[in-house]
């Protein structure tokens, strides 16, 4: 399993993902799951991926192929547009299921997959799209913040609390990593090191893309703090009176 999460926000988008992949408490391996396909100062993409590694591993190579192949019609490189974008990831994991999905299904393997999409490219506003496994997906609108893929229930109660569209790029960073520190604390199957990606609008191409495994010191001070913050804050909530006066 792994967590991924892309916010949209009025200042450009903030990714961030786990690499860890499981296949039982024996089998722990580290694989990437995030892909930037740019051209600098015309576009960037970024691709997210969630699900059974060897199909997310299919769709990302077929979209990297099609680059280096003139024939092969629409790349990420060449589209018009993000929903364009969305589209040709969609079509790959058409593509995958077709090929694999009955003989999975007989190895009783769920064709389990999911793909976050956006950047933005030179023509239109930024754009972040989310991919289910049948291809299909949905858009952010303007009352959608952010998107999340694989192991998400944990993360997602300070992304409901604190995000706003309004929200600055160092906020959403922020937010993302403690929201990537909730789930790693709650859950084995996701864990460093993560991948962040922030694109500011209007710039075609990422600010910054960092690596953050066990060295990082901000990450393991945010994880800190934030632990003590929310100590902190709990020993000052009030009491019930009902409960003051039920124990005495």
């Amino acid at each position: 399993m792994t967590y991924c999460v892309a916010m949209l926000l009025d200042t450009g988008l903030v990714f961030l993902s786990d690499s860890r992949t499981s296949a039982g408490v024996d089998q722990i391996s580290t694989f990437r799951k995030t892909t930037v396909f740019q051209n600098p100062g015309e576009r960037v993409i970024v691709l997210q991926s969630a699900g059974n590694l060897a199909i997310t591993q299919a769709v990302t190579s077929i979209l990297q192929e099609r680059l280096a192949s003139p024939d092969a019609g629409a790349s990420l490189l060449t589209c018009a547009s993000l929903f364009e974008a969305a589209r040709l990831a969609g079509d790959a994991l058409r593509e995958i299921h077709r090929r694999d999905a009955t003989v999975l299904k007989e190895f009783g393997v769920e064709f389990n997959a999911s793909l976050i999409v956006g950047g933005q490219i030179r023509g239109e506003a930024p754009r972040l799209f989310c991919l289910y496994a049948a291809g299909n997906f949905i858009e952010a609108t303007a009352d959608t913040t952010y998107f999340q893929i694989g192991e998400s229930k944990y993360g997602k109660p300070i992304l409901d609390r604190v995000i706003r569209r309004s929200s600055s790029l160092t906020e959403g960073v922020k937010c993302a990593l403690v929201s990537m520190d909730s789930t790693i604390r709650s859950n084995l199957a996701v864990g460093l090191p993560l991948d962040l990606v922030i694109v500011r609008r209007d710039g075609y191409s990422v600010a910054r893309h960092i690596g953050i495994d066990t060295d990082n010191e901000y990450f393991h001070d945010l994880r800190s703090l934030w632990s003590e913050a929310l100590r902190e804050a709990f020993a000052h909530l009030p009491e019930p009176d009902w409960l003051r006066q039920a124990l005495g």
